[in-house]
């Protein structure tokens, strides 16, 4: 059987048709720009009937969505906050309608992306394994005996808002405490936060305008030894080392693979972040835990996506 695969984004749409064995064929992408609302859910609909059209190996016989945000399972529609409009959008309704009844499954690009790594990536075999992806946000999909965690609503794995500090700061309300620290947007925050703290600071990211800092300029600093750009990173080290304690002493799982545009070029920085994590989490777990990155990169959730669709193909 063959199954097609979507992975919306906040500003794109990926798609590609998978065989059963995880084979990947016709990957396209297309751009949202600027579309909200029911725009959004056209382009999706444009995109499946283009790959059934097109499809001439084997007949498609399911779709698998993975969402930025939220699905709710019980009525198949998706909260997305980076796409206007999208607060209760029915997708599964619309696409099983503009089909014919073909199979449809959504869930959250977090789930989807600790699919696709236990399904073709770096933790095949896990039965117990946590996908953190720290990009322009952070957010964990959890699998627990070989399910996606879910929880009561839907948002189980929101893991941003973490509480890692002792002290709450009113900037943690909209996005969490542990992505406003140490995600791609955080990282490139809190080094405007010390350019200005610090203005005797003469280094390569004082001559780049604040608005235009972003964190592959925070990286490329480090690595030439910028010493603002040192602590930032050391900063964040410490976040994802307790957050990667507080996952190992709560889930006890085999695996935690870090993916997102963030590592990436933080991928070097796995031991210390290991180090960071043993001073906080249960011990034995710890020593039995395996950090590793996500060997799908940008196709984890398509992966994933692909995966459900074909679980739905099978049952």
């Amino acid at each position: 059987m063959a199954v097609l695969a979507l992975d919306l984004g906040g500003t794109k749409l990926a798609s590609a048709v998978f065989s059963q064995d995880g084979n990947m064929r016709g990957k396209t992408m297309a751009h949202l720009r600027g579309r909200s609302g029911s725009e959004v859910g056209a382009l999706i609909s444009e995109q499946v009937h283009h790959a059934i059209t097109q499809e001439r190996h084997e007949e498609i016989e399911a779709i698998g969505i993975s969402v930025p945000g939220i699905y709710h399972a019980r009525t198949g529609t998706v909260w997305a906050p980076n796409i206007p409009g999208w607060t209760d959008y029915p997708l599964v309704e619309e696409l099983t309608t503009r089909t014919g009844g073909l199979l449809v499954r959504v869930d959250s690009d977090r789930a989807c992306s600790i699919l696709g790594e236990t399904w073709r990536g770096s933790a095949q075999g896990c039965r117990n394994a946590v996908f953190v992806a720290v990009g322009t946000g952070i957010g964990a999909g959890i699998l627990v005996d070989g399910t996606v965690l879910r929880g009561h609503s839907d948002i189980a794995g929101a893991t941003g808002w973490m509480a890692l500090e002792s002290c709450f700061r009113p900037e943690y309300a909209g996005c969490g405490c542990f992505e406003f620290h140490a995600s791609g947007s955080g990282l490139a925050h809190r080094t405007r936060e010390m350019l200005d703290e610090d203005p005797a600071y003469s280094g390569t990211l004082r001559s780049i305008p604040a608005d235009d800092l972003t964190t592959e300029h925070v990286f490329a600093a480090a690595l030439e030894g910028d010493p603002l750009a040192t602590h930032v990173i050391a900063r964040a080290i410490t976040y994802w080392g307790m957050a990667t304690a507080n996952y190992v002493s709560l889930f006890d799982p085999e695996m935690i693979i870090f993916g997102g545009g963030v590592f990436g070029p933080a991928a070097r920085f796995l031991d210390r972040i290991r180090q960071e994590a043993a001073r906080w989490a249960q011990p034995i777990s710890m020593r039995r835990v395996k950090l590793t990155c996500s060997a799908l990169g940008p196709d984890a959730a398509l992966y994933g996506a692909g995966r459900l669709a074909l679980n739905a193909g099978n049952t």
